[in-house]
């Protein structure tokens, strides 16, 4: 036991003070994009903390969305499965660093044979009759262990490492897309209520008018195209309202889904005039170099790192291979003489392999693992430069959006002006009801848009939230 402990301990000695691995030296691609980015309004602060540094629970204002977020990062499968694959890959990753070290186990075992006895009188042994010999053995030891002088298993081990922590990198992103996709569900949510809101007060005013020109009409006072007017009016305000009631149902559905269990009713929306504060203006920083932070990114550099080290690893198989194997123990021909003194026994095998001929396959195995090396410095660019869109294009539509609020919110108050003068006019006798009707769908359709703009603002904030790699803290 005592030799064994000295040889383990000079093994591993030597294993330390081995040469470094044959990976070739990292060194993380340059960004193919600009050095900041386009069309950044003013009202992002270049000067203000990153994106990724603030944490979604002080990015989002209101409460209810705050416990809804909450709610679905403890339920949801999706981000379960991702961190059920940090398990995994952290598993894999313990049990490749368990081949730097020697398996040492024990064994006990017994050894029979009998030789017939015509084979005894051919050896000339004993006196004729057929023998029965037996050995006892207790040993202890490693065997087949690698001394990793070329750096074959440690390059493996940094590949396994690099894996197990892209594996977290994917948790980090799968967390930001999830909260950007409650936000974004609790949002539309909170649009369609408004939505049905105005849909069911037009289509009750619409019912009221038609009401009115239905006993105009009757008393001879309006014709029957003025009547049959008022009832398209009416039946197209009736039939938006129970399609945005469809859409409510649905956008609930869809927040329960993420939410992977019930939402309590008081986490709904309000309506979206209600909810204009619920995402705080983002403080921002514009250099490019922000993108290099996003978990995406950093998951494909993890696996850019990884395929660096399979290449040392296929490098290290054109060296010799050196193996060991070791026992010491007690043997006995006999059970009760198995510990006695004098029955010690060991075994040393070293072993070692120099590859001469192997068709190829060494110089086949270290091209694979260069060509996945180009794939992956090729994936790493092409994952930049679409986080580099992605935040070009929320921050071109985050530069208009202040114009087109500003802009819809004149348009309703001037189209609810145009009605109110054309329905005093045809109440007046001067215009036709073709002119009131015309005015009221402009007044509808106006609101409605206003509506949309309000939840693009909204969403746009969200997505340049996330396309700067916020909300995984």
């Amino acid at each position: 036991m005592t030799r064994l402990r000295l040889l383990t301990a000079a093994l591993a000695a030597t294993v330390a003070s081995a040469c470094s691995t044959l990976a070739p030296d990292y060194q993380r691609p340059a960004a193919p994009v600009p050095a900041s980015f386009p069309q950044v309004p003013d009202t992002v602060s270049a000067s203000a903390a990153a994106a990724d540094a603030l944490p979604w629970r002080d990015f989002f204002a209101a409460p209810g969305l705050r416990e809804l977020i909450a709610l679905a990062l403890d339920n949801n499968r999706d981000l379960r499965v991702a961190a059920l694959n940090i398990e995994r890959a952290r598993a894999q990753y313990r049990i490749q660093r368990a081949d730097l070290f020697p398996a040492i186990g024990a064994s006990g075992g017994q050894n029979a044979q009998r030789l017939p006895a015509d084979l005894v009188r051919s050896n000339g042994g004993g006196n004729g009759d057929a023998t029965i010999s037996r050995q006892y053995s207790a040993t202890i030891g490693f065997s087949v262990w690698e001394l990793d002088f070329f750096g074959r298993l440690r390059s493996l081990n940094e590949q396994a490492l690099e894996l197990y922590l892209g594996t977290e990198e994917a948790r980090r992103s799968a967390q930001i897309s999830l909260v950007a996709e409650v936000a974004n569900a609790w949002l539309t949510l909170a649009a369609d209520r408004e939505r049905l809101a105005l849909a069911r007060n037009t289509y009750q005013t619409r019912q009221e008018s038609f009401e009115l020109t239905r006993r105009s009409f009757e008393a001879g006072a309006v014709s029957a195209l003025d009547l049959r007017q008022a009832e398209t009016l009416q039946e197209d305000a009736r039939a938006d309202a129970a399609r945005f009631a469809a859409l409510v149902a649905q956008d609930e559905n869809a927040l329960a889904l993420l939410a992977g269990t019930r939402v309590p009713p008081e986490l709904l929306p309000p309506q979206l005039a209600d909810t204009l504060t619920a995402v705080a203006e983002l403080p921002a920083g514009v250099p490019s170099e922000v993108l290099v932070r996003r978990p995406d990114i950093l998951e494909a550099e993890r696996r850019l790192r990884a395929a660096n080290a399979n290449i040392g690893a296929a490098r290290a198989a054109f060296f010799p291979s050196i193996t060991l194997t070791a026992a010491a123990g007690s043997a006995s021909s006999t059970l009760d003489g198995l510990f006695s003194s004098g029955s010690g026994t060991w075994s040393f095998v070293p072993q070692i392999r120099i590859p001469i001929f192997e068709a190829g396959r060494l110089r086949a195995n270290l091209d694979v693992a260069e060509i996945q090396r180009d794939i992956n410095v090729a994936q790493y660019e092409r994952a930049i430069q679409g986080a580099f869109r992605e935040v070009a294009d929320a921050l071109a539509e985050r530069a208009t959006l202040a114009e087109q609020l500003d802009a819809r919110r004149r348009l309703v108050e001037a189209t609810a002006e145009s009605f109110r003068l054309s329905e005093a006019r045809y109440k007046g006798g001067v215009d036709s009801y073709l002119g009131l009707l015309d005015a009221q769908r402009t007044l509808y359709g106006a609101q409605l848009q206003l509506i949309a703009v309000r939840e693009s603002d909204a969403a746009n904030r969200i997505a340049l939230y996330k396309a700067l790699g916020g909300g995984w803290q």
